[in-house]
């Protein structure tokens, strides 16, 4: 017949049971809020090497190389009209990367590819011949139990290329990356000064509306009347406004999704939208009288999808 501990051992080890448990609490704690940190880390040391890229071509490297602490492999392909070409790859043997360098491939083969072009919207797939095509999945040696993730980087709302990746993979991460790129693509395509329809180079790039739309304003000059010096402001502003409202999405990701459910973001990110507006006032509306407000518009767009009530009855508006 068992016989129970005595009540004093007993209630020592229950004690000791206890201080175990929550020792054990605090440590996975630290862990997560650990990990929680490197990821930050990571992530913020990608989008840093993206703002510095230099050309087109060096975006697309960046871009698939940043992605290296968040999945085991990764491909980017440039979109031109119903055609992929690939054009950086890793995670690969050496000969498939070799060939995938002048690898293209039709839209219509590949229907996942497709949807994520069409919808602009990230999709995730079987990596099996029927949705990423039978010449993908053979040269990157795909599983067809696999799983693929496909995100899409845009320049003006038009889908330019296609982020695809496989194994193990960090999704949120991922499509930050991808809209960190999506923001410095259309800087650095306007930076060179690419013409709407190039014929031998990466992409095609929508060219610059020829009259923005004024924002607390009565009306503003049509772009032919700019200088190239206002020229030139406008598109840093421009940029400065896709990086600023980035950003916030990339280290903010909590409060951007609290702030969206309760509809008031400028509760939620006040801090942050106060300085880059009073970053945004000093550089770029001081020295440049034609200036629009492209961060309220980047504000509206990106962070609150498209419904200004999302950013709340606190936010002060567009910046006059």
């Amino acid at each position: 017949m068992a016989h129970s501990a005595p009540a004093p051992l007993r209630k020592l080890l229950e004690e000791r049971l206890g201080q175990l448990i929550a020792d054990a609490g605090g440590l996975f704690a630290e862990a997560r809020q650990q990990a929680g940190r490197e990821v930050a880390d990571q992530l913020n040391q990608a989008a840093r090497l993206l703002r510095k890229s230099s050309n087109l071509e060096d975006l697309c490297a960046t871009l698939v190389e940043s992605t290296a602490a968040f999945c085991p492999a990764a491909a980017f392909f440039a979109l031109r009209g119903e055609m992929l070409a690939g054009k950086r790859i890793r995670g690969i043997p050496e000969g498939a990367a070799t060939d995938f360098a002048t690898f293209e491939l039709p839209l219509s083969s590949a229907p996942a590819l497709a949807s994520a072009a069409a919808s602009r919207d990230p999709v995730v797939t079987a990596t099996a011949a029927p949705e990423v095509s039978e010449e993908l999945a053979g040269l990157l040696g795909h599983d067809p139990e696999g799983r693929a993730s496909i995100y899409p980087v845009l320049a003006r709302e038009r889908v330019v290329g296609l982020l695809y990746v496989w194994g193990a993979v960090q999704g949120p991460a991922i499509e930050l990356l991808a809209q960190v790129a999506s923001s410095e693509w259309v800087a650095l395509a306007e930076a060179a000064a690419l013409p709407a329809e190039p014929a031998s180079a990466l992409v095609t790039i929508a060219p610059v509306a020829a009259e923005p739309q004024p924002v607390g304003r009565k009306e503003a000059d049509s772009w032919d009347r700019l200088t190239p010096e206002d020229q030139r402001i406008h598109l840093r502003a421009q940029r400065f406004a896709r990086v600023q409202v980035s950003e916030m999405r990339l280290f903010e990701p909590d409060a951007v999704q609290r702030g969206r459910t309760n509809r008031d973001l400028y509760y939620a990110l006040g801090a942050q939208i106060d300085a880059a507006r009073e970053t945004y006032r000093a550089s770029f509306f001081a020295p440049c009288p034609s200036m629009l407000d492209y961060l309220h518009l980047e504000l509206v767009r990106t962070l609150a999808n498209d419904n200004p009530e999302l950013l709340g009855r606190g936010y002060p508006g567009p910046m006059v």
